[in-house]
């Protein structure tokens, strides 16, 4: 690295701890837990707080001074309070990704150079931008088809942007390294850290992904009475624009808007948290970034969800824990719970089951000493996740941007209804999914997923086998033997013996699903 480029790096980033410190964001921070040098450090930058400052509290506005790139790193951070902590995890959740829109002529221009075509050969018209965020900014505009002309939304990749996002990464990633050579003991890595967000913001600047994640949404929407996706307009889609079709509706956000229009918001509230369980429990994949701006209530009365930069995926194992933790809630099966926790590998089998449940009961109880209108799954699944904490419970991202999404979403539903009962919401869906997924039908189907591995392992076994006798054949050929058979012991063939333990270690998986 030149001087000049590491000199650029520390100017931006010196601005950047300037920024944070002026607004008191390290008030709050424990120097007991940091090394000497970070402990010097942030004293400095307490020195430099202003009068007033609120520690946690102006964190969030001091990232949104510093620019998209921290905005989306703030974002990013907030769904792991593994790492920063709960507390500033929920200050992070406060971000508000909005920006001043690019000009309208400098966005056309875009538009023209993604496609190489000009712009009225791609759309018949071509309005200002209506929303504008750190990565994108969306215009309303038309299109002619073979059915006539058609309002569309346009998603666009605010020009400049991977050029911001890739010098404002590269500090990070300068600042990162510096950090793991000072103190190479550090628990959280935060080159990992950086590396996981440039991956993320790759994926995200690809308008061809969001529209791979939308057209899959859509398809599991297919028999959903409540609940749809816009469509995807592939042919005027690249992977710096992204044209769906155009959604008339009233927000979410605005119950009064709702209540004038005849809507029944309490049903609408009930919807939207028993769409989202069923689909994350059901197809494993769901929309993560559920806020009321990106939902709408359309003409016939059903929700439809836009922007799907934002994805969670779920495996088979992942939603079976989901749902046996949340009934084992509901019914107040505590131990059902913990026993989950370990048959899933996420709790170390050195401690006891019936520990880890006087924990759980430990969170469970309170709740049902409430009101329905003052009992939050989100919060129970935030207690949930700091007391395992304890029991050294290992992370799982997707777990917790589940729990981060649940927040958002039962956020949206509680000020549609104040009063929504959201166990009572949840036990239909969730138990449905166990019934149908646990009982016998779900048995039947596990054990025809596992026959069907099975087999896909035996015809896979013979030229496997084959290149293993090979290689046992060559290894014999190089080594002397040092001693003779004994008489009336002849040797397996080579294939015999890797082939009975490939059988055994089958059956051996099928009988653990089938428990």
């Amino acid at each position: 690295m030149s001087i000049l480029a590491a000199i650029g790096h520390v100017s931006r980033l010196a601005r950047a701890g300037f920024v944070l410190a002026r607004e008191g964001a390290f008030l709050g921070v424990d120097p007991a837990a940091l090394p000497p040098l970070a402990r010097a450090l942030l004293a400095l930058a307490n020195l430099l707080a202003r009068r007033g400052a609120g520690g946690l509290d102006g964190l969030a506005a001091a990232i949104d001074r510093l620019g998209p790139s921290y905005v989306k790193l703030g974002q990013f951070l907030a769904t792991r309070p593994d790492i920063v902590g709960p507390a500033a995890a929920m200050e992070l959740q406060k971000l508000q990704d909005r920006m001043a829109p690019a000009e309208r002529d400098v966005a056309a221009a875009s538009v023209e150079a993604s496609f190489g075509a000009k712009l009225d050969t791609v759309f018949v018209e071509f309005g200002e931008a209506v929303a504008a965020a750190s990565i994108a900014q969306v215009h309303r505009a038309r299109v002619r088809t073979r059915e006539g002309e058609r309002d569309v939304a346009v998603k666009l990749l605010r020009p400049g942007v991977e050029r911001r996002f890739a010098r404002d990464l590269s500090d990070m990633f300068f600042a990162a390294r510096i950090a793991e050579r000072l103190e190479p003991s550090l628990r959280l890595r935060p080159v990992e850290v950086v590396d996981e967000l440039a991956r993320s913001v790759r994926m995200e600047m690809d308008f061809r992904l969001e529209a791979a994640a939308a057209s899959e949404f859509a398809e599991n929407l297919i028999r959903d009475p409540d609940l749809r996706a816009p469509k995807v307009d592939w042919d005027r889609t690249t992977r710096e624009v992204l044209t769906m079709e155009w959604i008339d509706g009233t927000p979410l956000g605005d119950p009064a808007r709702l209540a004038e229009l005849g809507y029944d918001a309490p049903k609408l509230a009930r919807t939207l948290i028993q769409s989202f369980l069923r689909h994350a429990l059901h197809d494993g994949f769901f929309h993560a970034d559920m806020h009321q701006g990106n939902f709408f209530v359309d003409e016939s009365g059903r929700i439809v969800a836009v922007d799907f930069g934002i994805m969670g995926r779920l495996g088979r194992r992942e939603r079976r824990f989901l749902a046996e933790i949340l009934y084992g809630f509901i019914r107040r099966d505590y131990l059902r719970v913990a026993e989950v926790h370990f048959e899933a590998g996420y709790v170390p089998s050195t401690y006891r089951v019936e520990d880890f449940a006087q924990a759980i009961r430990a969170v469970g109880e309170p709740i049902h000493a409430r009101t329905a209108d003052q009992i939050s799954m989100a919060k129970v699944l935030t207690l949930l996740f700091e007391s395992t904490a304890l029991f050294e419970m290992k992370t799982r991202i997707e777990l917790v941007l589940l729990q981060k999404t649940m927040v958002v979403v039962e956020g949206v539903a509680r000020k549609l209804d104040p009063h929504l009962d959201i166990w009572a919401t949840a036990e239909p869906v969730v138990g449905g999914w166990i019934a149908e997924n646990l009982g016998p039908r779900g048995r039947i189907e596990d054990l025809s997923r596992s026959v069907s591995q099975l087999v896909r392992l035996a015809a896979d076994a013979p030229p496997s086998l084959e290149r293993l006798s090979r290689l046992i054949e060559r290894e014999a050929d190089a080594t002397p033997a040092e001693a003779p058979s004994e008489p009336g012991r002849g040797r397996w063939p080579a294939t015999v013996g890797p082939a009975l333990w490939i059988i055994a270690a089958a059956l051996a998986w099928i009988a653990f699903h089938w428990r």
